[in-house]
């Protein structure tokens, strides 16, 4: 049963030291019975859907406003698919809904699952990096990724992406404005608002990787599409707000 506390009760701000994006696409006919209504998958061509994967390094996390020795470090993974929404008064919301969430401290899972409906589980997360390479895995979680940093628009695009240009690319950059939770008892739609700034991502070249919940799904057709990294980012969320449907 979910509890009141998990609606986002109160604002939450963090500083985000790194956060990687990997961005797959998936044709919209396996990705949408992931996505409960009312929400809609956001589509590129009206064929493609995106299913994208954050690896956040998150410091000074912490009820907005609190003193800093409120703040805890944490490492924060998210599985999250881009979709959109039509509020009762007519508005139209670009957003992700989360499918699965990560992190690497036992801390974070507990309070993070009272106060919100995220169903957080603890992993190992391992970091390494050398010269320009970049490496980031999991045993527990069974994944790696491997890459190269950010060397600009030469960086060049995954062999399969689905876009024709990292400009076209980054309008699936994420993290969008809003973050989505359904309650269809209800027919009510959580909105959480994040709040950023010096937002600007910068290409990544993936040299290796894979993701055993990736793997899981069972999709068809996945295409590596996308990837970036972003760095020293102020970001809060704000109070959970409701709307009916």
């Amino acid at each position: 049963m979910t509890s009141l506390l998990q609606y986002h009760p109160f604002a939450v701000s963090a500083y985000f030291v790194s956060s990687t994006i990997i961005t797959f696409a998936v044709p919209k006919e396996e990705l949408e019975r992931f996505v409960p209504e009312p929400l809609t998958l956001d589509l590129h061509n009206d064929q493609w859907a995106f299913l994208t994967i954050a690896m956040v390094d998150t410091k000074n996390l912490k009820p907005k406003g609190m003193p800093d020795f409120f703040g805890k470090d944490f490492v924060l993974i998210g599985y999250r698919i881009f979709v959109r929404y039509k509020t009762s008064k007519g508005k139209n919301l670009r957003g992700l809904y989360i499918i699965k969430s990560e992190t690497n401290k036992e801390f974070m899972r507990f309070f993070g699952n009272i106060f919100t409906r995220y169903h957080y589980t603890t992993t190992d997360i391992k970091r390494t990096a050398e010269n320009d390479i970049v490496e980031i895995s999991s045993k527990k979680s069974r994944f790696h990724i491997t890459y190269r940093k950010a060397s600009g628009e030469l960086t060049p695009l995954p062999e399969n992406s689905v876009f024709s240009s990292w400009k076209e690319a980054r309008r699936f950059a994420g993290p969008l404005p809003f973050t989505f939770e359904v309650d269809s008892k209800k027919r009510e739609i959580l909105l959480i608002e994040g709040v950023r700034q010096n937002w600007e991502p910068r290409p990544i070249e993936v040299l290796s990787g894979d993701f055993d919940f990736i793997n899981s799904l069972g999709f068809e057709d996945i295409r590596l599409s996308n990837a970036f990294e972003i760095t020293d980012i102020p970001y809060y969320w704000k109070k959970g707000s409701f709307d009916k449907w």
